[in-house]
């Protein structure tokens, strides 16, 4: 049964300290990776959240052996390379991380599979990854012809050799090198750019690879070190306390342990850009990525251009940083982003929809969109399509909107963000008590 639709309305600044969920990326390759690994890894800041249980259910189900030690934290025992053949269709979920890297978890295993997912997951492209992994030797068959899950694979021996692709996308590149560890020979991969965790965990787990801007490059038949991770805070999810206290008067928030990977911190980038008041209290390294504490106060925002190579940066920020550009002084438009079509739900349409309930006048392209600037939000009806960024989005304008917004399925911010509900209320409440950050 869905969750009763919640009711939101501006309640004035937003003040206090928010403690951020685990980065949801690093959480999913921290478990993926020492699964694969020899040795015993203690995981902690994990994120709890939809796509991380239904990484773990799948692991389990491949024969690893996972203990719950706490909220966040996690012992896993690696299978030094061997997995075992599932007795049951593994469910992904919701998760597309999930699903495209345990293909290429599967590739090198001799063992048969099956995935699938929910409707979401269903929907979403596969061919990117399958097309590459059935290069390398690996037997995938599917709906569409493989483009689509539910999907079987029949792993074995992989052939490593050039692989191009024309994706940036960091979960195309992570099956791949995954496959390619369990290979022969040594694989060339041509990839666009997009966020490195996976290269910088493989490294401390003891992997060889090569990397330069667009390529990558390693020897198959290398092992994995087991290794203990601290998963820093998700800048993904910070991105929404960014943007709602940059467009909430009189807001001041400390966003405690964020992950500042660079590969990740576009939406941080671009927010300065815009004119967004974001300093860096604490910078440190924690388990080989940069981290740091943010400081964000209510400024006048302006809008600018988006595209081109900042563009995988923060590709999964653009629809809150859509709400952002709404109230900036002048026009945004955010291009390059055809990405955007083939995520938990059509973005570019799904986020179009959401400013113009609004009120904000704002335009489609074929890879993105123009958002007008200026504009008074007004309250309405959201129906997130079942993907969590739409949910959390517009909970982020109802923070600065002149009427009531309605979300009617706001359950769904579980998938990456179980504890934003009562964390808005938390800093909500906190704006009389100006201490508290």
């Amino acid at each position: 049964m869905s969750a009763a639709p919640r009711r939101l309305g501006a309640t004035g600044a937003l003040r206090g300290v928010v403690e951020l969920p685990g980065d949801k990326s690093i959480s999913h390759r921290a478990l993926l990776f020492n699964a694969l690994a020899t040795g015993t890894a203690e995981l902690s800041g994990v994120l709890d959240a939809g796509d991380t249980r239904s990484t773990l259910r799948c692991l389990r189900a491949l024969g690893v052996i996972i203990e719950e030690r706490g909220p966040g934290r996690f012992r896993v025992q690696g299978r030094a390379g061997a997995l075992q053949e599932p007795e049951d269709v593994l469910d992904c979920g919701n998760s597309g991380t999930t699903m495209r890297t345990l293909l290429g978890l599967l590739a090198g295993q001799p063992l048969h599979a099956c995935l699938t997912g929910d409707a979401s997951l269903r929907r979403r492209p596969m061919g990117r990854v399958t097309r590459p992994l059935r290069g390398l030797g690996a037997q995938i068959d599917g709906a569409g012809a493989g483009e689509r899950a539910p999907l079987s694979i029949r792993g074995g021996v992989v052939h490593n050799r050039q692989i191009e692709s024309d994706v940036a996308s960091a979960q195309v590149k992570t099956a791949l090198l995954l496959a390619g560890l369990q290979g022969e020979g040594r694989l060339r991969l041509s990839i666009p750019d997009s966020r490195d965790h996976s290269e910088r965990m493989l490294r401390a787990m003891g992997v060889e690879l090569e990397a330069v801007p667009g390529r990558l490059s390693l020897v198959g038949g290398q092992s994995l070190r087991a290794i203990d991770v601290v998963v820093p805070g998700d800048v993904s999810s910070a991105t929404f306390w960014l943007v709602a206290a940059s467009i909430t008067p009189g807001s001041d928030l400390l966003l405690r342990g964020c992950g500042l990977n660079p590969s990740r911190c576009g939406a941080l980038d671009l927010l300065r850009r815009m004119g967004a008041d974001i300093d860096v209290l604490n910078a440190r390294e924690v388990a080989g990525e940069p981290v740091g504490d943010l400081v964000v106060r209510s400024a006048p925002l302006r809008g600018v251009e988006v595209g081109g190579a900042e563009i995988p940066r923060l590709i999964d920020e653009i629809p809150v940083l859509a709400v952002a550009a709404a109230v900036a002084a002048g026009p945004t438009t955010f291009r390059d982003a055809a990405e955007l079509r083939h995520k938990e739900s059509d973005r570019v349409s799904s986020t179009l929809a959401l400013l113009r309930t609004l009120g904000v006048a704002a335009a489609e392209l074929p890879d993105g969109l123009v958002v007008p600037g200026g504009a008074r939000l007004r309250g309405g009806e959201v129906d997130p399509r079942g993907d969590h960024r739409l949910a959390l989005s517009a909970a982020v304008a109802a923070c600065a909107a002149e009427g009531e917004i309605v979300i009617t399925d706001p359950d769904v911010a579980s998938v990456s963000y179980p504890s934003f509900w009562s964390d808005l209320a938390a800093v909500q409440g906190a704006a009389d008590h100006p201490s508290a950050s």
